[in-house]
């Protein structure tokens, strides 16, 4: 089973590098897609090094001007091959030794879509309250709305088979992304799983750029996606 590692990059110049050659350690059939999202820092240069020395391994779409994780994500998968398809954060917070983990309850025939979760007991660095707070209330709020009982809506490790995603149209350009995939998927009742994965946060010194507005955006698209659209 061929699998698509779709990666949104956005001012990752410090760490594209480093998490391509991760995800080409992984000892499975695969092809990499990156999208660079209108960076304008190093990336760019970075990534067109990258795709000359990987023989056609990996793929570069570069998207400008910067659109956002979802209108990135839209773009890589709509170039992906494979039967499952998986979501690669370029950060260094995910970590693709998880990918055996990630994929055994596609690959067994027991799920649809798994998701990873940072709240299951897996190891992982600790940093904000605040943060986890506000993951745990949007994901409570997302279950009660879509009737899931996912522990990590937000997170970004999220796999599934391509006929999933030849079911819904995803429309969210920015990180209104992970509710909406949640509400579309929960109207098709496939088979969820959820697996602990290790996390390593980053600080905002280090390059986090999520914040709470992203959060109050998050609410509303939960209500959004689940009600209108």
């Amino acid at each position: 089973m061929k699998l698509s590692v779709v990666i949104p990059v956005y001012n990752e110049a410090q760490t594209i590098e480093e998490i391509v050659a991760r995800v080409r350690a992984v000892d499975m059939e695969k092809e990499i897609i990156v999208v660079d999202d209108g960076s304008v820092d190093e990336t760019p240069q970075n990534l067109k090094k990258l795709a000359s020395a990987s023989a056609g391994s990996l793929t570069v779409i570069y998207q400008t001007p910067n659109q956002g994780k979802g209108a990135a994500l839209r773009q890589g998968f709509s170039r992906a091959s494979g039967e499952v398809i998986l979501i690669q954060d370029a950060d260094l917070e995910y970590d693709p030794a998880d990918y055996g983990r990630l994929l055994a309850p596609i690959l067994d025939g027991r799920a649809d879509v798994v998701y990873g979760s940072r709240f299951l007991g897996g190891p992982h660095r600790v940093l904000f309250f605040w943060h986890y707070a506000g993951n745990k209330v949007l994901t409570l709020f997302s279950n009660m709305l879509n009737n899931l009982n996912l522990t990590d809506m937000e997170v970004g490790y999220k796999v599934f088979r391509r006929e999933i995603l030849e079911q819904i149209e995803l429309k969210s350009n920015r990180f209104g992304f992970e509710p909406e995939f949640t509400a579309k998927i929960a109207r098709l009742r496939p088979r969820i799983y959820e697996v602990p994965i290790s996390y390593s946060g980053r600080s905002y010194e280090e390059g986090k750029k999520i914040t709470w507005k992203d959060g109050l955006k998050a609410l509303f698209c939960i209500v959004w996606f689940r009600f209108f659209n």
